[in-house]
């Protein structure tokens, strides 16, 4: 055997599209030991893949430690279920930024209610309890970003800010073993280049300079950022000219707020009245929102003041007399895909008025509601919340408030390494997966490019890739 393969890791996902963010990385040192962690564990969401939430393809036992990048459902949805599967029952802990460690409650608690109702639907047991959930939540720490932390004896962990998200993060692997180079691997999760709420700092420089393998997300990994063509604000100021009910459909962290300072800016720019009703739905949203306002989240000061004149929060009670107001407003609400929360009422309400606007403000993955939607002709009958419609309201969808970059900042972002050994295309559908890896390869020139997904495991060693292998979870 040749010292490349005395001292190498394996990285492989479990996740062939989008959501159900997982990679498993297992570790082999020259001694015969090994080291086994994950980089998130979400759930998955799109229809397809549900089967893939009931299990995991190994050990829970064997996993050493668990690294968040962010706190979306689709990242962290499947740690309690992680720590239920152990028998070990002190289990291994869990790194996040500190901001993460913030939300990650609110979180795993709503999840786990989602989840609870889902099954109860379906006469199936949930994926775990509120018990599985106190006791990941036991195992959380939160880390400074740019501090080194060591997660085993050989392996340290730094977080890097991350535009995605409050509390996201690049994570820096490096891994040790005397005699030897260290194998450097950046996990991006979810990337983005900008935030609105806080300063999004550049890497340093040793670290650009690290012989490195990147796992790079690719969402939007097929188009640019040129592409994008900004709607939304001329979606709601025409539906409100109508005098009509304009329906937001976001996600409760990061998406919200943003939907709400874009509200805000355009009632200072008279694209909307001050008088116009704004209405916040969704519990989770409300939690996160109050958090925003007042837990140290390192906001920048002069975005601490970003909710719209009017605003007025929902619950389960007043939410009956909204329904039944038909004059003109705005109302922001919960889930960004339209399958949970709030939107199981009010897009059956909303979908047969016309003139009324449901604004969807971010990805729908296949068999959501959005989606469905999306592929429903206007005029023609959808089905949702268990009612029978006819789409007659006005359902846009835009990409413009996405969190996630597009293929040429992403490039961009890639172009600053200067020892790229590997780069994995990681999270997105096929297509993007294919068309970004391209553009690395042919723009880029790194040493090797490769998709990941859960067919090939890829090893590497301190000098880069020494080959793919078919996937073995062991």
């Amino acid at each position: 055997m040749g010292s490349k393969e005395r001292f190498y890791a394996d990285i492989m996902a479990l996740q062939p599209e989008v959501t159900g963010s997982c990679i498993l990385v297992i570790v082999k040192y020259p001694n015969g030991e090994s080291a086994r962690f994950v980089v998130d564990c979400g759930l998955f969401q799109e229809r397809g893949y549900q089967e893939y939430n009931r299990s995991f393809p190994f050990d829970s036992d064997n996993i050493d430690f668990v690294l968040v990048t962010h706190n979306h459902v689709d990242h962290v949805g499947r740690l309690p279920l992680l720590d239920k599967n152990r028998k070990n029952r002190y289990g291994s802990k869990i790194y996040t930024s500190k901001q993460t460690e913030i939300f990650l409650p609110l979180a795993l608690h709503d999840s786990f209610k989602v989840l609870k109702d889902t099954a109860k639907r379906n006469h199936v047991q949930p994926l775990y309890n509120e018990e599985n959930v106190e006791a990941t939540l036991r195992k959380v720490v939160g880390c400074e970003y740019e501090q080194p932390i060591y997660v085993s004896r050989n392996i340290k962990a730094t977080f890097f800010k991350n535009g995605h998200l409050i509390g996201a993060a690049l994570i820096l692997v490096q891994i040790s073993y005397p005699g030897y180079e260290d194998i450097n691997i950046l996990f991006t999760g979810d990337y983005n280049n900008k935030n609105i709420f806080f300063d999004v700092p550049n890497l340093p420089e040793w670290v650009l300079n690290l012989p490195l393998t990147v796992v790079q997300e690719s969402t939007y990994g097929h188009m640019d950022s040129t592409e994008i063509k900004p709607v939304i604000q001329d979606n709601i100021s025409s539906c409100i000219e109508r005098g009509k009910t304009a329906l937001c459909m976001v996600f409760s962290l990061g998406r919200c707020q943003e939907i709400l300072h874009m509200l805000k800016c355009m009632q200072k720019e008279e694209k909307i009245g001050r008088d116009i009703p704004i209405y916040l739905d969704g519990k989770l949203a409300l939690r996160y929102t109050e958090l925003y306002c007042k837990a140290d989240l390192d906001i920048r000061e002069e975005m601490l003041d970003f909710l719209p004149e009017n605003l007025r929060y929902v619950d389960k009670e007043s939410r009956p007399s909204i329904l039944n107001d038909n004059g003109c407003k705005i109302i922001v609400t919960t889930s960004g895909m339209g399958t949970y929360g709030p939107a199981q009422v009010y897009i059956p309400s909303y979908i047969s008025r016309e003139g009324c606007l449901i604004q969807f403000t971010g990805y729908t993955a296949e068999g959501t509601l959005g989606r469905e939607l999306k592929d429903t002709p206007k005029g023609e009958i959808v089905t949702s919340g268990g009612l029978v419609k006819r789409k007659y309201a006005d359902v846009e969808y835009t990409n413009e408030m996405s969190a996630h970059a597009k293929a040429d900042e992403m490039l961009e972002f890639l172009r600053q390494f200067n020892n790229l050994k590997l780069v994995l295309v990681n999270h997105g559908r096929l297509e993007s997966k294919r068309m970004l890896s391209a553009r690395i390869a042919d723009e880029l020139n790194p040493k090797n490019v490769a998709i990941l997904g859960r067919d090939y495991l890829y090893r590497i060693c301190p000098y880069g890739l020494v080959r793919s292998l078919s996937t073995s979870y062991s």
